[in-house]
């Protein structure tokens, strides 16, 4: 009787992975891998992220995935009103409702006797709920889908990038909201400066990208960022800026009287927030409520001031922009062991 070596067992190849991955969200990466006849190859490549891969590089991949970030961007405006039955009035309601408390607050009990409040109010508002609504959002993004962090493989700052661009979005909605305001009370902007509009918001954009890509890599090691964020942005940093009080009014004889303008300024914020309110407000000087002369609400600056002051915030926010894509890339090689 003889024994027959038993046939060669072919070598284990690697086990597919059990969950399904979205298809679009693969083919949308610009790290998956096509041939000439646009087929996905057999052969995949392994993309290890790591502290040595630039920052132009890391922007160029964040580019070539400009279509999943706009997936990203629609995908977390419906998670976020899903099975509501007001959807998206919501991010109507709530900056709406802010505004009735402050006008409430300042304008009926406090009575600080200024103009249209609201109008003053709202304009500051729109600039700081796009910058508060996308950084507090973007801090948890890389925790909140670790499932998705661990699984596929794309620029992880999409995650950052996609919660202000949602963000964004809720700006454009409120702004249409700001335009019915200024039609009901009367009031016009000031069209001649509406260019000012963008040169604030650029820099508004850049530094609200900045913040949030350094606080999304930084709250998976430390999880406490999430909740500081909440705490200074929510309430100090909103205090610092002048949208429930007049700049001229009320901070510059203090701040001038102290010489402290020049650190009062260095809030980036700040020159954004005036921006808009001298150009949707439109009301430098004002004769408030049993006053006998009129009174500076806004600074009575030019227009090149306010473009020099927001052009002096966009080249800190494009250095901060790049010192935060810097640490993301040295965080992001161990998100799947800290997630």
């Amino acid at each position: 009787m003889t024994l027959e070596a038993p046939a060669p067992v072919p070598a284990a190849g690697p086990i597919p992975n059990a969950t399904e991955v979205t298809e679009s969200v693969a083919d949308l990466s610009p790290m998956a891998d096509f041939d000439g006849n646009s087929t996905r190859n057999r052969d995949k490549t392994t993309r290890v992220v790591s502290s040595n891969i630039t920052v132009a590089r890391r922007l160029r991949e964040i580019w070539q995935s400009r279509q999943l970030l706009r997936n990203f961007v629609r995908t977390e405006i419906k998670v976020k009103y899903k099975n509501s039955f007001l959807g998206m009035v919501w991010s109507l309601l709530s900056p709406a409702m802010a505004i009735g408390v402050y006008v409430v607050v300042f304008q009926v009990i406090l009575k600080n006797h200024i103009p249209d409040f609201v109008i003053l109010l709202f304009s500051g508002l729109l600039a700081w709920n796009l910058f508060q609504t996308a950084v507090q959002t973007a801090t948890g993004v890389i925790v909140t889908n670790a499932g998705l962090v661990k699984k596929m493989s794309f620029p992880r700052e999409i995650l950052a990038l996609a919660s202000v661009g949602s963000a964004v979005v809720f700006f454009l909605f409120q702004s249409c909201v700001m335009a019915l305001l200024l039609v009901a009370l009367h009031s016009a902007p000031a069209w001649g400066d509406m260019w000012l509009l963008v040169v604030a918001i650029v820099p508004l954009i850049a530094f609200t990208a900045a913040m949030a890509v350094f606080l999304a890599a930084v709250n998976v090691y430390l999880r406490d960022t999430q909740h500081l964020v909440e705490v200074l942005v929510g309430a100090a940093w909103f205090w610092g800026c002048p949208i429930v009080y007049s700049f001229q009014l009320n901070a510059a004889p203090f701040l001038a009287r102290h010489g402290l303008t020049w650190l009062y300024l260095l809030n980036p914020l700040t020159p954004i927030v005036m921006t808009f309110q001298r150009v949707i407000y439109a009301r430098p000087t004002e004769i408030l409520k049993g006053a006998t002369a009129p009174i500076r609400l806004l600074p009575t600056w030019g227009p090149m001031t306010y473009v020099e002051l927001d052009l002096l915030v966009l080249v800190g926010s494009l250095v901060l922009f790049y010192l935060a894509m810097v640490v993301f890339g040295r965080l992001a090689g161990n998100f799947a062991e800290e997630l």
